[in-house]
């Protein structure tokens, strides 16, 4: 166990590793910053003179260096459109309200899919079981930003439910949350089903019912356990997927998060506190799928080898 969590470590800093070399890149790749930070009426000296205060004088590697060390220390350096202000101040101060809202909507459709799931297995091809189709199918159709527009002019508009947007209170999780653990709703619903299928299906569980076991224990504490293995492999994926969302979601709802941050900062050219968000997220996710990869061999010890 010990020598396949190492493996995996090792593989996250590489992942990381390759993410600051994409950063790095894209950064070079988009233009001269001084375009951006000096007025347009500026001199070639003055842009020479900012250009060596940025070490873009200085060779590739040599910035590469440079730009590695900083991030290590968390220092992307200052926000374009807020002055003054640390970039990566700027993303951790916004993303609590992010990984919040991100935590809601994983408990939301956590709490919609695994009994709908469930269900739709156990009495499979019944009225259940095809509702739970149409709610998967309508789910992974329906586009976050769409669904998000509709309800926030039902609920927040028309009913007067919630607020429309910001965060102001636990009801404002409502719609947001939502919006954005919809699809992961329905793909979890379908990923259950198949998986309980699979495993209802199993010798084990035939076996367990020859020996008398009532069918809740039967299909909770044997065949649960063993159809969590798919599903939770799975989290870590869409996990990045919430966090990516939250960008359009947090746009329409006015989220005080790191998605709306993101939008800003495109829409300013604000390259500083991009990186900052695209190194956060990145990091984010790598140790999501590290921590889901240990559980995934904790369940299943046949992975480790």
């Amino acid at each position: 166990m010990q020598r396949f969590i190492l493996i995996r470590v090792l593989q996250a800093f590489v992942s990381i590793w390759v993410v600051s070399i994409i950063v790095f890149g894209l950064g070079r790749i988009t233009g001269d910053p001084t375009a951006i930070l000096l007025p347009i009426d500026a001199t070639e000296k003055e842009r020479l003179e900012l250009r060596a205060d940025l070490g873009l004088d200085k060779p590739i590697h040599v910035q590469y260096g440079r730009f590695i060390n900083n991030a290590f220390h968390g220092d992307f350096g200052s926000s374009i459109k807020w002055h003054g202000y640390s970039s990566m101040g700027i993303v951790i101060k916004r993303l609590p309200a992010t990984l919040k809202l991100a935590g809601v909507a994983m408990i939301v459709a956590v709490g919609i899919s695994l009994p709908i799931g469930i269900i739709s297995a156990v009495k499979r091809d019944s009225v259940f079981d095809y509702a739970g189709k149409i709610v998967a199918l309508f789910g992974q159709s329906l586009p976050a930003f769409w669904l998000g527009l509709v309800m926030m002019w039902v609920f927040a508009v028309q009913l007067n439910l919630v607020p429309t947007s910001g965060r102001v209170g636990w009801t404002s999780y409502f719609l947001p949350a939502i919006s954005i653990g919809w699809f992961l709703t329905a793909a979890l619903m379908r990923l259950v089903r198949s998986s309980m299928l699979e495993v209802m299906d199993s010798e084990y569980i035939k076996m367990a019912r020859v020996k008398g076991l009532s069918e809740t224990k039967v299909i909770w504490k044997h065949g649960l356990r063993n159809a969590s293995i798919a599903p939770l492999t799975f989290f870590g994926i869409i996990f990045g997927n919430l966090l990516v969302g939250s960008v359009s979601i947090e746009t329409v709802y006015a989220w005080p998060g790191v998605g709306l941050l993101a939008f800003e900062a495109v829409l300013a050219r604000d390259f500083p506190v991009m990186q900052a968000v695209v190194v956060v997220f990145a990091g984010i996710y790598i140790t999501m799928n590290l921590i889901v990869d240990v559980l995934y061999a904790y369940l299943d010890p046949r992975i480790r080898y």
